[in-house]
């Protein structure tokens, strides 16, 4: 059986890369944003990385989070090498494409199980030994080799019969080419390690993390496997209601943990360039004065846009139910764009609540690649996140049977 083009060109369109996402090329000053953003809570954690041209923003968050669990756990850092888990999930994703007759997603997006399920099956490897910019750039940019590796596979599910085992080496070839060889072993602090002996070395027990989510398609307090097509692994959820999701976060992050996020970030809302990221009530008529009113029906859909994206400090957002929260999921207005690292709580200069975001589009933003969330925006806009099962509150853990 063919694949689909929509399975072939998710791609381009998942795990959004930074260039991909910047609305505009200007330096932004402090003072001009409007906000005051004050930190009450914040989490150590290592570097801002930049993806680049890469959508894999997957890989580079679950890395970060792990490397701050290091932090917060032994007073360890570490900086793990993202294309390592990038290629072996290519290899992964490869096998299953084939196996299921091109019928399954191939792309370069990825979920929030992905690295510990790499660390477990295949272990990890430090940036050091494996940086994977084998094609002569400094940066990543993956263009070219998803190209290449998208139209390798769908070749070959198209072949009537497979050769016993070439084609995947053809497959592993490309990766290769362009990420570099895995070695059998590498040395790192003068110590030689496997990549198995490398993970087990950092002593993470990957067992005592959970995901969650909050939607009404499903039970709460069950799991279920997430409905999006970076879940290649169909990994699965726990359901927990909004209330709970909001409570699970908050209490890893006053407890010294961050949080690894998977979000939409496509609303007009949503501003890196200038730090936040928003849930903005839209302007009604019914607000207006009767001039105001002339003068609107006399704008443009695109003016009016303009308008409410034309942001210069705290305004009033949407209130967020659990019933507006899953109505934007099941039209399609909330969508599993990208992932990153909740590693704090803020305040703006009105007293409205944030969460502070670490993102994987390098540092020259107007907070060195870090953003803030407005409290409605992560209730409405929050796709998945994964914690450490020990900042669970307890009358949580006791809904989920832990």
């Amino acid at each position: 059986m063919k694949p689909t083009k929509l399975l072939l060109a998710l791609a381009a369109t998942v795990c959004t890369t930074g260039n991909a996402m910047a609305d505009d090329n200007g330096v932004v000053v402090p003072d001009s944003t409007g906000f005051k953003f004050t930190d009450v809570v914040t989490v150590k954690t290592t570097p801002v990385r930049d993806q680049n041209q890469s959508g894999t923003c997957w890989s580079f968050s679950a890395d970060t989070f792990f490397e701050d669990e290091l932090l917060k756990l032994q007073n360890r850092e570490v900086d793990l090498s993202e294309m390592y888990t990038v290629r072996m999930c290519y290899e992964e994703k490869a096998l299953r494409y084939i196996r299921m007759y091109g019928q399954v997603n191939f792309s370069e997006g990825g979920g929030l199980l992905d690295v510990s399920y790499i660390m477990n099956k295949y272990g990890a490897m430090p940036e050091e030994a494996y940086p994977g910019l084998n094609y002569g750039e400094d940066s990543h940019d993956h263009s070219e080799l998803v190209a290449a590796l998208t139209a390798y596979l769908k070749s070959i599910s198209q072949s009537k019969k497979l050769s016993k085992n070439a084609w995947f080496e053809g497959f592993r070839g490309i990766l290769d080419a362009y990420f570099g060889e895995v070695p059998e072993t590498f040395t790192y602090n003068g110590k030689t390690y496997t990549p198995k002996q490398y993970a087990e070395s950092l002593k993470l027990n990957l067992d005592n993390y959970m995901p969650f989510t909050s939607f009404t398609h499903h039970p709460f307090y069950e799991k279920f496997v997430l409905e999006v097509p970076d879940n290649w692994l169909f990994g699965l959820y726990m359901n927990v209601t909004i209330d709970d999701m909001k409570a699970i976060v908050d209490n890893s992050l006053k407890n010294g943990h961050a949080v690894l996020w998977a979000a939409d970030v496509s609303e007009d809302g949503f501003n890196f360039r200038r730090g936040y990221a928003l849930m903005p009530k839209e302007k009604s008529e019914a607000d207006m004065t009767e001039d105001e009113r002339n003068e609107w029906a006399k704008i443009s859909d695109r003016k009016r846009k303009e308008i409410a994206k034309d942001i210069k400090g705290p305004v009033e957002e949407i209130e967020i139910t659990q019933e507006v929260r899953q109505e934007m999921y099941d039209r399609q207005l909330t969508t599993d764009d990208h992932g990153m690292v909740i590693v704090g709580i803020a305040t703006d200069q009105e007293g409205n609540r944030y969460y502070k975001v670490q993102n994987s589009w390098n540092t020259n933003q107007l907070y060195d690649g870090f953003f803030y969330v407005s409290e409605p925006y992560f209730l409405a806009k929050t796709m998945s996140f994964l914690v450490n099962k020990d900042v669970i509150p307890a009358d949580i853990k006791a809904k989920i049977g832990l």
